[in-house]
């Protein structure tokens, strides 16, 4: 069997069908990435592919089998490959990382500092984007990892590893009279608009659970996906706003005062995402920043 092609109906797959921009992926040519699937089709003596047309639009239940088994022979292929350049990837190459605003910004730099002076060959490429992004670009092998709270565990070909935990702040400018309520309750901060994360970042479901559970509706007047945005608006008198702790540096003092509101809202847990069955190259084990020190090579 031809694993090439069965590699290239794997992307296929993943790329929605979407024949043209599968074989731009590839460096390839569309007619080329046909013929290779209607090949595939041929070796196999099957249907792989529903059409509408001369367009691919999904797959038959015997691709679907096909498609479940040949994830698992190109991952295995990969990792062949691979482990012949090991040595010599040890300690350069390049580390894609998909990550937040907030973890880019606030909690990496001491990682990635760190790792760097260990690995000064390593080149280090950060892709910002929401939590379902960063999901899909593990999945779509544009990166290596994602670092994010939220959305990881709902992808079945990844795995999502906790990695550190985290609570919540409200910050207020000086003066403020949420700094007169003392213990801070949740009935306190929805009398006041709140600038807080979008939807799916940064842990905000959990927010809008502590607010439901004591059936409060707060009014939310401004959201971002960028600390640094919503801390900009609470100085600018918009409202309240709710961020991570570890999103507030001792430079925001001068203007702001930080509130802790564990006692209210649950922490979250920041994981790293992995794709399954991928080779990790030593480095990456390096990175990983789990406390246990565990080693992902069977990921």
């Amino acid at each position: 069997m031809n694993i090439a092609r069965l590699k290239n109906f794997t992307e296929v797959v993943r790329n929605g069908f979407n024949i043209s921009a599968t074989a731009e992926r590839l460096y390839t040519s569309q007619p080329t990435l046909s013929k290779q699937m209607k090949m595939l089709e041929d070796e196999l003596g099957l249907a792989l592919f529903t059409r509408r047309g001369k367009n691919l639009v999904g797959l038959t239940p015997a691709g679907e089998r096909v498609m479940e088994l040949a994830k698992g022979v190109v991952a295995q292929v990969e990792q062949i490959s691979q482990l012949s350049l090991g040595e010599q990837l040890a300690t350069s190459g390049v580390l894609r990382i998909a990550t937040t605003h907030t973890q880019a910004r606030y909690t990496l730099p001491s990682v990635i500092t760190a790792f760097h002076h260990r690995y000064p060959e390593v080149a280090i490429h950060i892709h910002q984007g929401a939590p379902a992004q960063l999901a899909q670009m593990v999945q779509s092998g544009d990166v290596e990892m994602a670092i994010a709270t939220e959305s990881m565990y709902l992808f079945d070909e990844l795995a999502a590893i906790p990695c550190h935990r985290w609570g919540r702040s409200v910050v207020v400018p000086h003066g403020h009279p949420l700094l007169e309520c003392q213990p801070l309750s949740m009935a306190d901060l929805a009398r006041y608009p709140l600038i807080t994360y979008v939807f799916g970042f940064t842990g905000r479901s959990k927010m809008d659970k502590a607010f439901g559970r004591h059936g409060l509706s707060p009014k939310t007047v401004l959201t971002a996906t960028d600390t640094d945005v919503i801390k900009h608006y609470v100085r600018l008198g918009m409202g309240v706003g709710v961020i991570a702790s570890v999103a507030f540096d001792e430079g925001d003092r001068e203007s702001l005062v930080c509130l802790n509101i564990d006692h209210l809202i649950a922490s979250s847990a920041t994981h790293v995402c992995l794709r399954r069955h991928q080779h990790l190259r030593d480095y990456i084990y390096d990175f990983i920043p789990i406390s246990a020190g565990r080693r992902c090579s069977s990921i």
